[in-house]
């Protein structure tokens, strides 16, 4: 019996473990398909956001923002704010997958989701003896349930409009699937801290316009954690 192939058992790996994310995915995107309709776009406006943003974050906070007649400038700048996360996700995996070829890294960086950076970097990190070609392949599997499930849950919203009963509460996928991908990486006190931190600053600045508040507790919470991860390193030298 031959042996298993490394790349295409690493690419179901990360298949199987995207699929649970698809009782998130698909409300989420029915949601922004009918907020996107109620807000007066079209289905080729809409699906144009979800295809080439791909970003349901951002993409919630332009249309309000374009509901509410703000310039664009404002709604393009707002968007990149909300996506900055994105960039902290690069940085996060650039040592995994900083070797790649310029065409496979745009394509990461295309399909660089929440769920899909949240599932690879636990991945890597349990298994650092991967390839680079593993790496990938589990990237592209955990992509491969939820990506395509965005695009479709879309159209279906689009479609649908207002027809969808209010009573779904659609807007429940949001909390959850952040929940989801945070949880299990709350490993360590430096984890815990900074989720704590974010949590807190985030609550007492939620007064803040256009998502400056989650701005100020993402960077809160980044030196949370790196202070309590020297705090333990340190109190671990000590003993």
């Amino acid at each position: 019996m031959p042996a298993p192939n490394p790349i295409s058992t690493a690419f179901w790996r990360g298949f199987r473990h995207g699929l649970p994310f698809l009782l998130v995915v698909a409300p989420f995107g029915l949601l922004f398909g009918v907020a996107g309709t109620e807000a007066g776009l079209n289905m080729a406006e809409v699906m144009g956001f979800s295809i080439l943003v791909i970003a349901g974050a951002s993409q919630f906070t332009a249309v309000q923002l374009m509901v509410d007649q703000a310039p664009v400038l404002m709604v393009l700048l707002t968007s990149l704010a909300v996506n900055l996360r994105m960039a902290m996700y690069s940085a996060s995996l650039a040592p995994h997958l900083g070797p790649a070829p310029s065409w496979q890294k745009a394509l990461v960086a295309y399909f660089m989701v929440d769920q899909a950076y949240a599932l690879a970097a636990a991945d890597y990190e349990t298994r650092p003896e991967q390839s680079l070609a593993e790496k990938l392949a589990y990237y592209a599997g955990a992509c491969a349930p939820v990506c395509p499930q965005w695009y479709v849950a879309t159209w279906i919203g689009a479609w649908a409009g207002a027809a969808i009963p209010p009573e779904f509460a659609l807007d429940f996928a949001v909390p959850i699937t952040f929940l989801a991908m945070i949880g299990p990486g709350l490993r360590s006190l430096a984890h815990v801290a900074a989720a704590s931190v974010s949590v807190v600053v985030a609550l007492v600045l939620a007064f803040l316009p256009a998502g400056t508040g989650l701005l100020i507790a993402a960077l809160a919470a980044m030196i949370t954690g790196a202070q309590v991860e020297i705090w333990v390193a340190r109190r671990r030298a000590m003993e």
